[in-house]
């Protein structure tokens, strides 16, 4: 059987205007420009690390690719 990997889908729920330079540049290191925007990441430290720090702006949810 095949590992299966396990990503997350993120989603921008509130905008990034007026919020601390260093989450502004963490929601777009994540690809996340405008409200809506989705995105799916790997599910390790790095993505995890990102999304504790601008947990409050985001929608998040694990798939299995």
């Amino acid at each position: 059987m095949a590992n299966k990997e396990t990503l997350l889908k993120i989603t921008l729920k509130k905008s990034t205007s007026g919020r601390l330079k260093n989450h502004q540049a963490t929601a777009e290191s994540l690809g996340l420009r405008h409200i809506g925007d989705t995105v799916c990441q790997p599910k390790n430290a790095a993505t995890l690390g990102k999304v504790a720090l601008i947990g409050y702006m985001l929608e998040v949810e694990e798939v299995t690719k």
